[in-house]
């Protein structure tokens, strides 16, 4: 193996960090081996979200009922998830097929180690690229070649406690709210250890992202050598939550390390919170959740009235070294077929990429999940870049000390942008 692709993959183990995006939670680590399979054409799936593996573990029934390949999940943790897929790089011994994110894709398939599938995506009857949505495509993408199948599309909305607004006497979040309402709402529902809202310093993609683009701020420029952390309208959007930090509307942060905001939530201690549409296999097991809450639409921004939902997509993908390269793409194919994504749906595992599957998924639970299809109006993929774990790491750590009020949130965003343009001033000179 090329000495770049072991110390690219490395780094990348070394740095992966939980997120709250697109299933970043959940996962649990369980045994089994996560090598490619044995060359017999069974196949080894690797995936980081216990909630999704029920549904999933059907579909792979499904496939293997109708082609007679073994398929096998195994779920570890988002964590070690990336730890496990860089030593199996660096190892030759990668799972058959696996889930790939925005952070880390780019690094894969710039480092070849992922199965070029652009050829057989056009030989293929049943795959074409433009039934997915064309950000997460290109995801995937790298000079000119295809390195996954869209999985899924993900998008945010605001989860609320209807005991809890009953008991203050308020009505119910609609699809009208502007970020003021739910501030006012947020503050009249904080009381007898009760907080009217809750957002991780970590949480970008479900959390304060959509702010930031509501409010006319961006995290990354378009052609991706510039932060957006030290435009006025970003800081502005982050200065909405440190009011909140400040009047004690919001749990500490070190409160919502220990316990996040789907915990929270399900525990009636938080009336509040923005969650991805990933989260809802794990809300339909939480008794208090199904009983106690509903979904609606994102708040709006009162003064441009824009309603953003940020969005991103796992991807299917398969090892360059796998054993079973042929067993592999025929699950891949499957996996990002109309009649598998339709099912994706059905079971209520997420919202599927294939164009016009996503309906069935809104029908899946007793939630207004119609909401997160109606989020689809104004999409803005998460950002990224080549580096992205290395600068939002850095970010992380430099908000936090906004959110933990140890400087201003000014100053904690000028911070990290200083941090976040180093890396890309380093990441574009390469």
């Amino acid at each position: 193996m090329k000495l770049r692709k072991v110390m690219a993959l490395s780094l990348a183990g070394a740095m992966a960090v939980s997120l709250g995006a697109c299933g970043g939670g959940g996962g649990s680590e369980s045994g089994g081996d996560s090598g490619s399979g044995g060359g017999d054409g069974s196949l080894s799936v690797m995936i980081w979200d216990t909630y999704q593996e029920p549904g999933l573990t059907e579909i792979l029934n499904d496939f293997t009922e109708e082609t007679g390949i073994e398929a096998e999940i195994q779920v570890v943790t988002w964590d070690d998830y990336w730890t496990l897929l860089s030593a199996g790089a660096q190892g030759g011994s990668m799972p058959d097929v696996f889930w790939m994110h925005s952070n880390e894709a780019e690094r894969y398939m710039s480092n070849e180690m992922l199965l070029d599938l652009t050829d057989r995506i056009a030989e293929s009857d049943s795959i074409d690229m433009s039934k997915y949505p064309e950000d997460i495509t290109e995801l995937y993408t790298y000079d000119g070649k295809n390195y996954a199948i869209p999985k899924d599309v993900d998008t945010i909305a605001l989860w609320y406690n209807k005991t809890l607004f009953d008991e203050a006497g308020l009505a119910y979040p609609t699809a009208d709210w502007t970020w003021d309402d739910l501030y006012e709402a947020a503050k009249a529902l904080t009381k007898d250890g009760v907080y009217g809202f809750g957002c991780s310093a970590t949480n970008n993609q479900a959390g304060y992202y959509n702010l930031i683009y509501d409010m006319g701020g961006y995290v990354i420029n378009d052609d991706k050598t510039a932060s957006g952390y030290d435009d006025p309208n970003t800081i502005k959007a982050m200065q909405y939550f440190e009011k909140m930090i400040q009047e004690g509307i919001m749990p500490s942060q070190q409160t919502m390390s220990e316990s996040a905001e789907d915990v929270l939530l399900g525990s009636g201690t938080l009336a509040m919170a923005t969650q991805g549409s990933w989260m809802l296999s794990a809300f339909k097991e939480n008794e208090y959740i199904a009983q106690n809450c509903d979904c609606v639409e994102l708040p709006k921004d009162a003064a441009s009235g824009k309603r953003v939902s940020i969005y991103n997509g796992l991807g299917w993908a398969a090892s360059a070294d796998t054993d079973n390269p042929d067993e592999a793409w025929q699950l891949i194919e499957y996996l990002g077929s109309e009649e598998a994504q339709i099912r994706q749906a059905e079971l209520g595992v997420t919202m599927s990429a294939y164009e016009g599957t996503s309906e069935a998924w809104a029908g899946s639970a007793d939630f207004n999940l119609q909401a997160y299809l109606n989020m689809m109006d104004d999409m803005v993929i998460r950002p990224y870049s080549r580096e992205t774990v290395t600068w939002e790491n850095d970010v992380n750590e430099e908000l936090k000390k906004g959110w933990t009020q140890e400087v201003t949130m000014e100053e904690a965003c000028m911070n990290a942008a200083a941090t976040m343009n180093e890396t890309l001033d380093e990441e574009n000179a390469g």
